[in-house]
């Protein structure tokens, strides 16, 4: 191998999951600045670093020095330490404090900042609260290059070294060494393969006991991201063959090791929960039964006559279904009122609510999402929180609101029902006193909830609780292609693909993924926003099957931050740029932030000095950390899964032949009901009827309908 030293001048690139990096250095004996590349440690411009390596000639870029070992050292030179201290490598020195601190210091920087630290208060600006910050960050950052280097001589990305040392501090490498298969479970970003390939450096036998548990786990939870409550034994020992490569008994034998020990649950023989998923679920229809049997209190109240008095006072007229409607919601303890897009669901629930208001009975509002519970409080008026703050979440301590404090409430309504998984919908239920009165109200033919279970269908499909579903499209809604063609999808039926000049659904007819990529950036740049005037950034929401491929939400995402938002002010981690004004996603649920999966908001200032990011939620903002921006991504474009509960002006859609492992019926649907005004599709019509035809509903394990229907359980 070759040796090549020098100090940073630029970073390139760099990819936070592996660690690959493109720098630039200078390096005595090359005029130019020299081109390195390879797995490095996270280095910082101004650093000296000392590579051992090979030379290459890249077709594409040229000469380069490809590493494989990195050592930094910190700079010795006035306008190497400069760059080393403003590079962002310690929070609360940006290049400004560096300039003003080696400007005081020279030399002797390092030193004073290693020994002397209090003497930094003595530089124009760094007051007390700003000293602590420096020290804080200095220390950290010699304990992470510590960690840095452990996980390099295993061959795994550096850029897991902050978090590992933000969950475990300075016990990170001793208990990394003891178990590193620990790391799956609690370093979010960490999955098992990483932990896996660390543990197989260590020694770990291919068959210990730590590594079949931790690929269990792991199973279980790759199975409950698809919607899945439980795994069958066949499942468990399939995928844990394949994984694992071990042998069946072995699994067998650490599957009854883990239900000694209650790290899982087992049912009849064949059904695995983790036990978070089983207590939810027993937990759930439990809750329902007993609901279920009460009598209300509301019985012999005139519900008829209550109905003509909001008709005579809203001037309307309500058709029998939704009549039936506010009678169940009145007369039952627990009901669920579904119907598809302009079937009356939004009035139905007012009816519902004026009744009970006539009852003089407290009403509370929620919905699973922010936007979604903002909806449902511009359509009736009255204040809607999210579940988790209805249910006054607080960490670390969880939910505020449970069985020993629960909502003061005579009645409870739930909107958008189908997105709530199975835990969220045991916390809630677990806060209902027994006397009120459970309305649940949403779209049962949408995508099930993102999390685990299917919560709406299986209540229903139960038979036990009482459900008015909605059927009728009304004369108003008639006018709106998007109903229209909304309902013809759920039916099986081609939709109307014919605009004009007054529809408010558009077909553009493409099939090359590149011309599909144009055509969206033109529409949500130029044509959408001249011809109707909306923001383009707030008002126009690109909606795609899948992330990966020219025409998923990651590739959408660049294409539209680049004509959307030029700015020049952004922060670049793992790969992705962060810039200001930005829409993004959080793709986590937060509950220290307050910020769950699926909210959508803003990028409303960018601190280069301290390296934070400051994202407005609806009415809330929110600090992010560089380090913690893996949790939000740009949501120029997103998922259909990801749209769920959330409405938007206009719907700009994507739908090719290289989606087919994701048409199906359902995804078209809940795509074409989150557009408000205008829902543009773009792609093949062959797409359409493969989505249209096919009405297979991924079948998901979960048995809250069964226990519904036992009246034992």
């Amino acid at each position: 191998m070759e040796s090549l030293s020098g100090v940073v001048e630029r970073i390139t690139y760099l990819n936070e999951e592996n660690g690959f990096s493109v720098i630039k250095i200078r390096s005595r004996g090359f005029p130019e600045l020299v081109t390195v590349v390879g797995n490095m440690p996270v280095v910082n411009v101004g650093a000296v670093i000392y590579l051992k390596g090979q030379w290459k000639v890249d077709s594409r870029f040229g000469k380069q020095f490809v590493a494989e070992e990195c050592q930094e050292t910190i700079p010795a030179t006035v306008a190497g330490i400069e760059k080393y201290l403003g590079s962002g490598l310690i929070k609360g020195i940006g290049p400004v404090y560096a300039k003003k601190i080696v400007k005081k210091f020279k030399e002797d920087t390092i030193r004073i900042i290693e020994e002397e630290t209090d003497r930094l208060l003595e530089v124009d600006g760094i007051g007390s609260k700003r000293l602590e910050m420096i020290k804080k960050a200095w220390q950290e950052q010699k304990e992470i290059k510590n960690v840095m280097l452990f996980l390099q001589s295993y061959g795994v990305s550096t850029a897991y070294a902050v978090k590992i040392y933000k969950t475990y501090g300075n016990e990170s490498i001793k208990l990394v060494q003891e178990n590193p298969y620990r790391l799956a479970d609690d370093i979010w970003g960490i999955g098992f393969k990483t932990a896996d390939r660390i543990a197989f450096k260590m020694g770990f036998s291919p068959d210990s006991y730590e590594r079949c548990r931790a690929g269990i786990i792991y199973i279980l939870n790759e199975l409950a991201d698809e919607g899945h409550c439980f795994a069958t034994l066949e499942q468990l020992v399939e995928l844990g063959q394949e994984y694992l490569e071990v042998q069946e008994e072995k699994i067998v034998e650490v599957l009854s090791s883990m239900v000694q020990e209650k790290s899982i649950i087992r049912e009849e023989e064949d059904f695995y929960y983790l036990p978070p998923f089983y207590y939810s679920e027993v937990g759930v229809a439990e809750k329902i039964k007993v609901l279920n049997a009460q009598t209300t209190k509301f019985k012999g109240f005139p519900v008829d006559k209550v109905i003509e008095e909001i008709e005579k006072e809203n001037n309307i007229r309500y058709d029998e279904v939704q009549k039936e409607g506010i009678r169940t919601a009145v007369l039952s303890k627990f009901m669920v009122l579904t119907g598809g897009p302009g079937t009356g669901k939004t009035t139905t629930t007012l009816a519902i609510i004026k009744a009970f208001e006539k009852m003089y009975a407290r009403v509370l509002l929620a919905a699973p999402t922010g936007r979604a519970a903002k909806r449902l409080s511009e359509a009736t008026g009255m204040e809607a929180k999210t579940i988790h703050r209805l249910l006054e979440f607080k960490p670390p301590n969880g939910y505020q609101r449970n069985a020993e404090n629960p909502l003061e409430c005579d009645c409870l309504i739930v909107d958008e029902t189908s997105m709530v998984d199975i835990i969220l919908m045991y916390n809630l239920l677990k806060a209902v006193p027994e006397e009120a009165v459970v309305i649940l109200v949403g779209d049962v033919d949408q995508l099930p909830s993102v999390g685990p279970g299917n919560v709406l269908r299986d209540i229903i499909d139960s038979g036990i609780v009482s459900t008015v579903k909605l059927t009728r499209i009304f004369r108003q809604a008639q006018g709106s292609k998007i109903i229209t063609n909304a309902h013809r999808i759920n039916k099986g039926d081609f939709p109307e693909l014919r605009g004009g000049r007054n529809s408010d659904f558009f077909f553009i007819e493409a099939e090359e993924p590149s011309q599909i990529v144009e055509q969206i950036k033109n529409l949500c740049q130029e044509r959408l926003p001249r011809y109707y005037g909306v923001d383009p950034i707030d008002d126009i929401q690109v909606l795609t099957p899948m992330q990966r491929g020219e025409v998923g939400a990651r590739n959408l995402n660049e294409v539209l931050q680049e004509a959307l938002n030029p700015g020049t002010t952004f922060i670049l981690y793992g790969g992705t740029k962060y810039k200001l004004h930005d829409k993004v996603m959080q793709i986590k649920n937060n509950y220290d932030k307050n910020v769950f999966n699926g909210d959508i908001g803003r990028i409303t200032h960018i601190d280069l000095e301290d390296k934070v990011v400051r994202i407005l939620f609806d009415d809330y903002e929110v600090e992010y950390e560089a380090g913690e921006l893996d949790q939000v991504v740009p949501a120029y474009a997103t998922t259909v899964h990801k749209s769920q509960g959330s409405e938007y002006k206009i719907v700009v859609a994507p739908l090719v032949t290289q989606h087919y492992m994701m048409l199906q019926r359902n995804l078209l649907y809940t795509c074409v009901t989150r557009a408000k005004r205008i829902f543009v599709l773009i792609g093949t019509k062959k797409a359409i009827a493969m989505a249209v035809r096919n009405n297979k509903v991924t079948r998901r394990n979960t048995k809250l309908k069964e226990r519904l229907q036992n009246s034992n359980q």
